[in-house]
């Protein structure tokens, strides 16, 4: 898919703004798991969000009824995100920790342009997939230790690239979307199916040990916070990124999410900021830097 000339430069700023959200949204969610289990956690984290991003959506005017004919986009776009992604990442998350979880989840990008070459036929450039394969080798100098050791329960990874295969699908259906509603729309309506996914689990599993957690300012702060920018204004971002550049360059911005991950996690979690993290993070930005050189070459003919 050729893309358009003259791209707002708000787009790539949208763009990481989404990514740095989803790097906190690791910190956030691992203070929030001292607390509550990880069903009661994506459970609150979406049905704050919902009622945040309706009450935004009706004040501005710009609310969206679902047409029938879109129904099931709308359900099988929610099923692989929030649902299936949620249920993989907070429980991979639960067996690793908040960066090695970030480096993870950051091989969206390795397998997106594949996806979305056979669904809706995205064209793969050669300059792309380098930048793709050097970012990647930058996630692999993160996650492995100084020993040449592979740091990570196998459990955890295995949730964890579940989490990334439901995300690869929902880029390429949350396209489609785009075409017939606003990003925050469309956000806020999975937002909402996700939360009528998950109670039933909430009140058959957690919903006993919910009610016996005394609430303070450092779980509800990290709460909110998850809700606010991670479940609603980083999505909705990440929408309007994807309706102007594409599925492949938007989701290359998602090797951004450990470096964020890992500078957060070293003022707020404790955890080793080594050198062979920083070195991760000077490749990752390389990669994303070189699958940009084509677009913005594009923009300044």
């Amino acid at each position: 898919m050729r893309q358009e000339k003259g791209t707002p430069a708000y787009v790539y700023v949208f763009a990481v703004l989404a990514m740095v959200f989803w790097g906190m949204s690791f910190i956030w969610t691992s203070i929030v798991f001292e607390y509550y289990h990880p069903i009661s956690t994506i459970f609150l984290r979406l049905l704050i969000s919902s009622a945040f991003l309706f009450l935004i959506l009706f004040i501005s005017g710009g609310f969206q009824k679902i047409k029938k004919k879109h129904f099931l986009l709308f359900l099988a776009s929610a099923i692989f995100n929030p649902f299936f992604y949620f249920l993989g990442e907070n429980f991979g998350l639960k067996y690793t920790s908040a960066s090695v979880s970030a480096v993870i989840i950051a091989t969206i990008p390795l397998f997106t342009p594949f996806a979305a070459w056979y669904m809706i036929k995205e064209k793969v450039s050669a300059m792309h997939i380098a930048g793709i394969i050097i970012s990647f080798m930058g996630i692999l100098i993160m996650l492995i230790n100084p020993d040449l050791s592979f740091s990570a329960e196998p459990a955890g990874i295995v949730l964890l690239l579940f989490a990334v295969a439901s995300a690869v699908v929902y880029s390429v259906l949350l396209k489609k979307l785009t075409q017939f509603y606003s990003p925050l729309n469309i956000i806020t309506w999975q937002n909402l199916i996700g939360v009528f996914l998950f109670l039933p689990f909430f009140l058959m599993l957690d919903l006993k040990d919910f009610l016996s957690v005394a609430v303070d300012i450092r779980l509800l702060s990290a709460l909110l916070s998850l809700a606010i920018f991670a479940s609603s204004m980083a999505y909705v971002l990440f929408a309007v990124a994807l309706k102007h550049i594409g599925v492949n360059r938007t989701n290359v911005y998602s090797n951004l999410i450990p470096v964020v991950t890992a500078i957060g996690s070293y003022y707020m979690l404790d955890e080793v900021f080594n050198t062979g993290k920083l070195i991760g993070i000077i490749v990752v930005i390389s990669g994303i830097i070189l699958t940009q050189i084509n677009k913005f070459k594009k923009n300044h003919e």
